[in-house]
């Protein structure tokens, strides 16, 4: 079984980073994010990627070409120009990277990777987001669906505290620090598809937005299944996250890392 990773978008909203390299590759604990999507899939069994790229995608190219020369340490003989990799770090992974365009949608990026999916069910998920999420229950709970894709959703706590006030007096009647938001349960990024996904992605138009059109008409034909997820997840949308999440991973109590 694939995965699909959506790693091509301009990453706009954290240009502190982004201006350089493209967000997939932003790091926690000294790894790209990208590498730990691929890890948590990877538990599961999961070693075969399809990479979306697109924004900087030389750099993503760089990075899987020259695995070992990220992570391993290595001797480098200027006499003869032969470098010995010391203490293989390598994963079980098949990594195929897809120039997909500069701005194109997501739908789009999808439907240009069809051939390297094959006629196979598959995951899909955006290459900025961890999460504990069991993969191998999610299969199991689309399998038995029988739906044409399976969207894992999230209920989200607030983002601020909640105050109740009193209208006559000004008094504050209660605090709630991060309510549960507003009880809507919403996309968490991760999927299981069908290959049937493609038939709801018109071909050469870069402009199809795969949260758009592509999910509502599958929602309306009824064949979108909802696995809720309650546990860990978060997007890495700012460098506020990704303060938060290194801060998770020094501290060695990151959540997503399942492996």
């Amino acid at each position: 079984m694939k995965a699909v990773i959506f790693a091509g978008g301009l990453g706009t909203r954290f240009s502190e980073a982004t201006n350089l390299i493209p967000k997939p590759m932003i790091e926690i604990g000294g790894k790209p994010i990208l590498w730990h999507i691929l890890k948590t899939y990877s538990h599961y069994g999961i070693n075969e990627f399809i990479i979306c790229c697109g924004y900087k995608q030389y750099v993503i190219k760089e990075y899987f070409a020259n695995y070992f020369r990220h992570n391993c340490d290595m001797t480098v003989d200027l006499s003869d120009n032969s470098i010995q990799v010391h203490d293989n770090h390598s994963e079980n992974w098949k990594v195929t990277l897809v120039d997909t365009g500069l701005n194109t949608m997501t739908g789009s990026r999808l439907k240009r990777v069809q051939k390297y999916v094959g006629n196979e069910r598959f995951c899909l998920t955006y290459g900025d987001g961890v999460t504990d999420l069991n993969i191998a229950e999610t299969i199991q709970a689309h399998e038995a669906s029988g739906a044409v894709i399976s969207m894992t959703v999230f209920k989200p706590v607030g983002r601020f505290g909640a105050v109740e006030i009193n209208k006559e007096t000004g008094m504050v009647n209660s605090f709630i620090e991060k309510p549960d938001g507003d009880g809507n349960w919403i996309n968490a990024g991760f999927f299981v598809c069908e290959p049937e996904v493609f038939d709801y992605i018109a071909a050469n138009d870069d402009t199809i937005v795969f949260e758009k059109q592509p999910l509502e008409d599958m929602a309306a034909d009824k064949k979108m299944h909802a696995f809720k997820h309650t546990g860990f997840w978060k997007p890495m949308d700012t460098l506020r996250d990704n303060v938060e999440l290194n801060t998770l991973w020094d501290k060695g109590i990151a959540p997503w890392k399942v492996w």
